[in-house]
């Protein structure tokens, strides 16, 4: 039980907060109201399954870099507190469990599981050659409501792909703002990511044109679904929302990103999500 609690702080879990709203609201879109029988609580086992997969395979392949990182040192497998053998077996079963899940789900689901698991666990090698990691981490995120509505209708359409295209953006600002703490020492190792290469300031510009970017496709899925106007203030406030987060950090001072990354995005997945469902319920 104690590996147990130390292995989900290790990897976040908390921080299933970001994708599991967006692949709920799908859910609620695809039905266009409350999912009928078990398939909610199946999308939401998939999702967090799926999620936590990646983080322990990333926690895997990234651990000789997180021992160096200062910031990074007090993690769990350079730290010391589960060893890698444990760290693979939990990403191994939670792969399995999850292509099982999506099995148990329809056969599409089940076709595509493979597709979602090779972005998942591939986002974590990318940092090592190319900048745009943080957009892969964005399309990792943004398969959760392609996931969910292919669950509830067996097919794929154009509404979730917007939808996903958003939680795309928005993950990849996100992102970068968090990656800004890590900008000396990404330089320093050999790592990419867009703040070591445009500058913090610049990098900061374009988290904005990405949430700009993720503000206009959610507006597009309201337009493409008729939503009415328990959507609309649901989008007014996750623009606000994604206006003060981008408020809080500054190119010289990054003391509030964890406020940005975790409270604030947080709070504009659970604002979405509840937007949507009462839109649909109601």
């Amino acid at each position: 039980m104690k590996k147990l609690l130390i292995f989900c702080d290790s990897i976040k879990i908390s921080h299933s907060v970001f994708a599991l709203p967006f692949a709920v609201a799908a859910a609620f879109l695809a039905a266009e109201g409350l999912p009928e029988g078990p398939i909610l609580g199946k999308i939401v086992l998939a999702v967090v399954l799926a999620r936590t997969s990646a983080m322990a395979f990333n926690r895997l392949i990234d651990a000789d870099i997180d021992a160096v990182n200062p910031r990074t040192q007090n993690r769990a497998i350079p730290a010391g507190l589960l060893s890698r053998t444990f760290v693979a077996a939990a990403a191994l079963v939670c792969a399995a469990l999850f292509v099982a899940v999506a099995a148990w789900i329809n056969r599409l689901a089940f076709i595509l599981s493979p597709v979602a698991l090779a972005v998942l666990l591939g986002y974590s090698y990318t940092k090592r050659f190319t900048a745009l990691s943080h957009v892969v981490l964005g399309t990792a995120l943004g398969l959760s409501p392609l996931g969910a509505w292919v669950a509830v209708t067996g097919e794929v359409a154009l509404l979730p792909a917007l939808l996903g295209a958003a939680v795309l953006f928005w993950t990849a600002g996100f992102d970068v703002i968090y990656s800004c703490m890590d900008r000396e020492f990404d330089t320093s190792y050999g790592l990419h990511s867009i703040p070591r290469h445009l500058g913090v300031a610049r990098a900061l510009l374009l988290t904005r044109l990405f949430h700009l970017t993720a503000v206009l496709l959610l507006i597009a899925v309201g337009v493409l679904a008729e939503l009415g106007t328990a959507y609309i203030v649901g989008i007014v406030c996750v623009i606000l929302l994604l206006a003060y987060e981008n408020s809080l950090v500054r190119p010289n001072d990054l003391s509030r990103v964890n406020v940005a990354f975790f409270t604030m995005n947080g709070m504009v997945s659970l604002v979405f999500m509840a937007a949507v469902i009462v839109q649909t319920v109601l």
